[in-house]
């Protein structure tokens, strides 16, 4: 569907209150199945589930500059999905960067948000520089040499994760780009580069029910982020993964928020 200027892949299953999902950077509704951590039937049997993959990525239409993939940018592209497809405030959420995409938009606007659901928050704030710098050496090496190389180093790098399911899902990202435009890919790295979370103090005035789900080895997405999400965000809890087998009960962890959220809402309008 058309969504500001350009045309999103956007996939709706389930029924009840709706579930806006993002997906991490490079990522897609294909590669999260692929990738086969979610059980999204979990979810399915009492949510809207409305799936879709931001511009550049999967098979969505792309563009080629960087600041429309900066996450500001993201979100008013996930703003403008939401107020097509919904018509009472939407759930959002997502994997990094489709958990940054939705913190930026519930900021922009709190009062059209029922919830967050923030999985593996990104780098952010003190940290972010140096995965800035990662990002932009990403994009020179496709520009420099193309894709092939840079999906050898990201296929090499999930061989030293231990949990087979997560080195899957890496394997999953990397097979994406097979198909991916390379411009779209270092416009998309670059605008990840020049991106950050929403300030503090915008986060701290934030009252909109979150939950933030974390992997305690995870590198690319420190638990310093999720724990410090949740020292500002005012309605937070943080539940904190050792394994894989705990991030597969992620689905049911989400399932179990979500209706307490809506039980609160439907005994608040009362």
């Amino acid at each position: 569907m058309k969504v500001r200027d350009v045309e999103l892949a956007v996939r709706e299953t389930g029924h009840g209150p709706p579930l806006l999902w993002g997906h991490g950077l490079m990522g897609s509704m294909d590669q999260e199945d692929a990738g086969g951590l979610f059980d999204w039937q979990t979810l399915e049997r009492t949510l809207r589930v409305i799936r879709y993959d931001a511009r550049g990525h999967g098979r969505s239409e792309a563009t080629l500059e960087a600041r429309a993939y900066q996450w500001r940018e993201l979100a008013r592209d996930l703003r403008a999905l939401a107020d097509a497809v919904c018509d009472s405030p939407p759930v959002l959420g997502g994997v990094s960067m489709g958990c940054a995409t939705s913190l930026h938009a519930a900021v922009a606007a709190a009062e059209r948000t029922r919830a967050l659901v923030l999985v593996a928050p990104p780098t952010a704030w003190e940290t972010r520089p140096r995965q800035a710098r990662i990002y932009r050496f990403g994009a020179q090496l496709i520009e420099r040499v193309g894709l092939a190389p840079f999906r050898c180093v990201g296929q090499l790098a999930s061989l030293a994760v231990r949990d087979r399911a997560l080195a899957g899902m890496q394997r999953s990202v990397m097979s994406e780009l097979r198909r991916a435009d390379p411009r779209a890919v270092m416009a998309a790295l670059r605008g990840a580069a020049e991106s950050d979370l929403p300030a503090p103090g915008a986060l701290r005035r934030l009252r909109v029910p979150a939950l933030i789900l974390a992997w305690r080895a995870d590198p690319t997405h420190p638990l310093s982020t999720a724990e410090r999400l949740a020292e500002l965000l005012p309605i937070a809890e943080l539940h904190v993964a050792d394994s894989g087998r705990d991030i597969r009960a992620w689905p049911q962890q989400i399932a179990s928020f979500l209706s307490a959220v809506t039980t609160h809402d439907s005994r608040a309008s009362v």
